[in-house]
């Protein structure tokens, strides 16, 4: 059975390669006097049935009927003092929110602390959304806030249209319980964080299906900061079987922790909320720009003076100001600092840490001295990977082979807040499987299995390298690397100074195209931060003096884009290829000659295939490891054969602004598509016989 099964994946990869592939506020009222308060130590006897706790909905609710604020918290509450001040008395959880905090804005961050086998991981984060604390009598609101549309000029009488197009929802409503000294309203909100809404549920991970059930759901730990909240529920779900016709649960992943639900009847999630404050003037926001590859956030502003509806986009990047605004490069006020997590296994820590701060070259382009550093989770009780102020590398147990890098960020600036990075355990696996199929014949600590831990150390420290640039606010960016010359990455000198890749961005991985005589040292067939990250690092973060609006900023955003024109390593993907460039591919090194490049790639795959068995075959193991390498084997060939074939009918392109004059797309010359076409003829459509090796097909 393995053996058909593997002449039909050549007969199908054969095949496959020539395919193209501020709201109002009522005041407070001032706060208890010192006679209303009863003694210290004086029982709560009110019914649970008459305190407002309110939760998602104040349906049901009581009148409310505030009480002397020694009646509430008594001398049994346990408090911690911050942004909110938390007050934990037996099973409740009430906040002391102040007057100061009411109409500001605050982000709540949801994520995924613990969980049920099967449904995503710890460190997954839910979703965040702007919130707001209102007073309404004697009742606070939680308001959900929206900045996709607004009206910037609050001079413009379409404000008031676009307020009554954008209600903001309300997710809870609380019975003021007390007022404090200061008018701060005492709340209980153990309903919000045990009755969860659906805005703060985990249900949807779990199932479709998927119920509360309030008698096994408890608040574990309510911790407050100056400048943010925590608290940690366990939630436990209901999950119903599936009637007949309503569909099964979520298909599993094999062999290992999964994200895609769970067909157990019961599911219990360990939450953590966050409440961060936001800053009371949001950073100043930088424009987007096409041509340079930044995530953004984006909004409908109906206040702008264009004659049709125009999306205002800025990108997401982190507050990094001088701490010398005078100095060409100046320490920062604030630095960026990731935390590794404490589960990360303790040789690949240092690896991990090298990872973040090989972006420091580039900050120091933009003008900052040690922007960026990483460091180890202090071993303090009240730290937590969860909590929304701290930037971490979370190590998780999953079979998946992947590493991903979101932030979260004011949707009102773009400012980045803090960054998760997620990396699987089977991430190795990833990295040395595709270390091997492209350059072994060049490195030769690649040809025994498992790999040597300075070997594996370096690739880790390249993929934690590539997903901190996500979360630094960067793109993908597949373009740059079809700029270099095949001759230049085959260049020892021009590699050391250049890498392989214009950028850590792209998914170059590593350079397949050197070859054996080439000589690279093995250090650099691993990408590294290059021209382009460097570039756009200064584009996005560098100060613009003077320059004291996003508009105002443009004319210099501009100019500093149009350096790619001279410097075509420098361009970022165009918008509205759809996959017709093939410069633009993903797994490909040399994409200025596909053709040439699969050439070369070719050579070290048929040198690859003599070290599978001895590479992988241990004495008292199976064969498993063989297969899967094998497949790896093939799937690089099928790759860099699509390469070639997504040259017949396409394009070149260049994003390009009004500035700039020429077309953004030029068909690509016949001669170089007829060349594509006999190549493939000659070898796309042809057995690549040099795979077929009997003594391999016989184990696999």
């Amino acid at each position: 059975m393995r053996q058909s099964h593997r002449l039909l994946a050549l007969a199908a990869v054969a095949v496959a390669a020539c395919a193209k592939q501020p709201a109002a506020t009522t005041p407070a009222p001032t706060g208890a006097r010192a006679t209303n308060r009863v003694a210290a130590g004086a029982r709560d006897t009110v019914p649970e049935a008459q305190r407002g706790v309110g939760g998602a909905g104040g349906a049901g609710l009581p009148d409310p009927n505030p009480r002397p604020y020694g009646a509430v918290i008594t001398a049994q509450a346990k408090t911690r003092d911050g942004l909110i001040k938390v007050h934990r008395l037996g099973s409740r959880l009430l906040f002391e929110v102040p007057r100061r905090e009411l109409g500001k804005d605050e982000l709540l961050v949801s994520e995924i602390a613990k969980t049920t086998l099967g449904v995503g991981y710890g460190g997954q984060a839910l979703n965040n959304r702007v919130i707001r604390w209102e007073r309404r009598d004697n009742r606070a609101l939680l308001r959900g806030v929206s900045y996709e549309v607004t009206a910037s000029d609050t001079t413009n009488p379409v404000v008031g249209a676009v307020q009554a197009a954008n209600v903001n929802p309300i997710i809870g409503v609380f019975n003021v319980e007390a007022y404090g000294p200061d008018s701060s309203m005492v709340i209980d909100v153990t309903r919000l964080f045990t009755q969860v809404p659906t805005e703060m549920s985990p249900a949807q991970r779990i199932s479709p299906r998927a119920q509360l059930d309030v008698t096994r759901s408890w608040i574990e730990r309510a911790v407050a900061f100056p400048d943010n909240v925590i608290v940690e529920s366990t939630l436990t779900f209901n999950n119903p079987p599936a009637q007949p016709g309503q569909g099964g649960a979520f298909p599993q992943p094999r062999g290992g922790f999964g994200q895609n639900g769970t067909s157990a009847p019961s599911a219990t999630v360990v939450m953590s909320y966050s409440i961060h404050k936001l800053p009371e003037v949001p950073m100043m926001a930088r424009l987007c720009d096409n041509r340079v590859g930044y995530f953004s956030v984006t909004m409908t502003d109906y206040s702008r003076p264009d004659q049709r509806v125009n999306d205002r986009c800025f990108i997401t990047r982190y507050r990094l100001e001088k701490k010398d605004p005078n100095a060409a490069v100046s320490e920062p006020v604030k630095q960026i600092v990731y935390y590794i997590d404490p589960a990360t296994p303790k040789q690949w820590v240092p690896w991990l840490i090298k990872g973040v701060e090989d972006w420091q070259p580039a900050f120091e382009a933009a003008g900052f001295r040690n922007a960026i550093v990483a460091k180890e989770a202090p071993k303090d009780s009240d730290w937590s990977p969860e909590d929304a102020r701290w930037s971490v590398i979370r190590w998780l147990p999953s079979t998946t082979e992947n590493a991903s890098g979101p932030n979260v960020h004011d949707p009102r600036s773009g400012e980045i807040i803090n960054a998760h990075i997620q990396f699987y355990h089977n991430v190795q696996n990833l990295a040395r499987s595709w270390y091997y199929t492209q350059v072994a014949a060049l490195d030769p600590r690649a040809r025994t299995f498992p790999f040597p831990d300075s070997l594996m150390g370096r690739l880790l420290e390249y993929v934690v390298a590539h997903e901190v640039g996500h979360t630094l606010g960067f793109q993908h960016n597949m373009k740059a690397s079809s700029y270099y010359p095949i001759d230049s990455i085959r260049n020892k000198s021009f590699v050391k100074r250049m890498g392989h890749t214009p950028t850590l961005m792209d998914y170059a991985r590593f350079n397949y195209v050197a070859q054996p005589e080439d000589s690279i040292p093995v250090e650099d067939l691993i990408p590294k931060i290059g021209p382009y990250d460097i570039w756009a690092t200064h584009w996005g973060y560098a100060p613009i003096p003077g320059a004291t609006s996003p508009d105002a900023e443009r004319p210099t955003l501009d100019q500093w884009a149009r350096e790619q024109d001279a410097k075509p390593w420098l361009r970022f993907s165009t918008s509205g290829t759809f996959g017709a460039d093939p410069g633009e591919e993903t797994e490909a090194v040399g994409d200025i000659d596909p053709v040439q490049a699969t050439t070369l790639g070719l050579k070290n795959l048929r040198r690859e295939m003599a070290w599978l068995q001895s590479a992988t075959v241990k004495p008292t193991e199976d064969f498993d490891e063989l297969a899967q390498l094998y497949d790896r084997m093939l799937m690089q060939w099928r790759l860099e054969m699509g390469h070639v074939a997504n040259v017949v009918g396409g394009v070149n392109s260049q994003e390009k602004y009004g500035s700039q004059p020429g077309p953004r797309f030029t068909p690509i010359p016949k001669a170089q598509q007829k060349r594509a076409m006999q190549f493939l003829a000659a070898n796309g459509f042809q057995t690549p016989t040099f795979l077929i090796d009997t003594a391999v097909r016989g184990r696999v």
